[in-house]
């Protein structure tokens, strides 16, 4: 067996290349760069160092081979770059990830986005394109892990190292709904990687949610909405990378990540730029592919670790369409999923989330033989309601006549109040379910 410090260096020196590498630009197109002369050396996925005379040079990846030619997608602007420009293979994406990176802003590259100097790295780079830990020597999900939000708490109990979506349209309150996450997880270090994140709501995010103290125990990783489509799709293996290093030393992190949406239409642009034919719905057949090679990543570690990667993942559904592509892949590969409403929302119950249609494939072995009844009755008592409530509002409903309907109508206020809950405030699952029992037996 290798000595540990040689199987280090040897990993480190394998994101080098084996030696300078230089091609020449021979197209320019939309997105695409075509390059020349590397020949066999180089290969899917690594990096190249486009260098225009007398301008700033832009990193590319390379995406695809065709005719001879590999046609890398620009990390940046393209203008300046010339036909017959220098390119240079460069090493392969790699992060060094340290406890200096806890409390700091950082973009995909590791390089600082707070005005700090660069925080110091560690001793082993990191690939951030590396597979899951192997399925059969995977550590099981962990006890269960209180989420501060009474809603998920009692509907969609979460286990240490488990994978939850969040679901919802624009302007529903995905983002308010993270906040109340990051402040009210109890774990080791916080991970936030923030795809294609709107410029102006960074500021608002680290200093209005997050605050100082979360700041600490936490890296943020973050990808504006104008930055290149490879840009934004290495915000998420970058992030992902970082929870991987805390999670090898036994820690247990959060992962927070907004949007996987927004990597997925990063890979759409990526794949359409290097001619890959479209599928469905306009996305290439890639985009299905990196899904589950990113989401399988998140989780528990190798049986022996002691660390878990807990990750919540927002998805946007176009039209408040929750079959869409994106979002039927992801549900399908998470452990569990949370609806948020829009008409929950509009009705001014926050979080808006949709109890009925949300789910955690760990509840039944995490909810104990007290809990179970309760949680049971609610969403029959909140079923009911639903079928009822306009007969009621019209009032063309009679008591009397079904006893399930009058006791949804007697009780599913109380449980909404159960389920309403301000930013800010934070609760634990045994508090939630002595108010839930309390509304289903007092009617509040």
């Amino acid at each position: 067996m290798p000595r540990p410090d040689l199987a280090a260096t040897a990993a480190a020196l394998d994101l080098l290349p084996r030696e300078v590498v230089t091609g020449t630009v021979t197209g320019l197109g939309g997105l695409a760069v075509t390059l020349e002369g590397f020949g066999p050396l180089a290969a899917i996925g690594d990096r190249v160092r486009l260098e225009p005379p007398g301008r700033t040079p832009v990193l590319a990846e390379i995406a695809a081979f065709r005719d001879g030619r590999a046609e890398a997608i620009a990390m940046g602007p393209l203008a300046g770059l010339t036909d017959g420009a220098r390119a240079v293979l460069a090493p392969r994406p790699a992060l060094a990830v340290s406890e200096a990176w806890l409390g700091r802003v950082l973009d995909p590259m590791g390089a600082p986005m707070d005005g700090l100097p660069p925080p110091a790295p560690g001793a082993q780079p990191r690939a951030t394109h590396s597979p899951a830990p192997p399925a059969g020597q995977r550590a099981r999900l962990g006890p269960r892990m209180a989420l501060g939000v009474r809603a998920l708490d009692l509907f969609t109990p979460v286990r240490q190292g488990q994978r939850l979506g969040l679901f919802a349209a624009s302007g529903v309150g995905k983002s308010t709904l993270m906040a109340m996450l990051a402040g009210g997880v109890e774990a080791d270090v916080i991970v936030f990687a923030l795809v294609g994140e709107r410029g102006r709501e960074l500021r608002e995010f680290l200093e209005d949610d997050l605050g100082p103290e979360r700041l600490a125990k936490s890296v943020v990783i973050c990808a504006t909405s104008d930055t290149a489509a490879p840009v934004r799709r290495e915000a998420a293996y970058a992030a992902m990378t970082v929870a991987e290093h805390f999670r090898d030393q036994g820690k247990q992190v959060l992962l927070l990540m907004d949007s996987v949406t927004r990597f997925a239409l990063a890979l759409r642009e990526i794949g359409l730029a290097v001619r890959e034919p479209p599928a469905t719905r306009g996305y290439p057949p890639s985009v299905f592919t990196e899904l589950p090679r990113l989401l399988e990543r998140a989780g528990p570690g190798e049986e022996g670790c002691g660390g878990a990667i807990t990750a919540l993942f927002t998805v946007l559904v176009e039209g408040d369409d929750h079959d869409e592509p994106v979002a039927d892949a992801v549900r399908g590969i998470l452990d569990g999923h949370v609806v948020l409403d829009r008409r929950i929302a509009e009705a001014g119950r926050y979080p808006p989330v949709d109890v009925l249609r949300s789910l955690s494939r760990t509840a039944p072995g995490v909810l104990d033989p007290a809990e179970r009844p309760l949680v049971g009755a609610a969403r029959r008592i909140l079923s009911t309601w639903g079928e009822v409530r306009d007969l009621v509002r019209l009032g063309a409903y009679r008591t009397g006549h079904d006893p399930v309907a009058d006791e949804a109508v007697r009780l599913a206020p109380a449980v909404e109040q159960v389920l309403m809950q301000p930013k800010g405030e934070a609760s634990d699952p045994s508090e939630a379910f002595a108010m839930l029992g309390a509304a289903l037996t007092e009617g509040g």
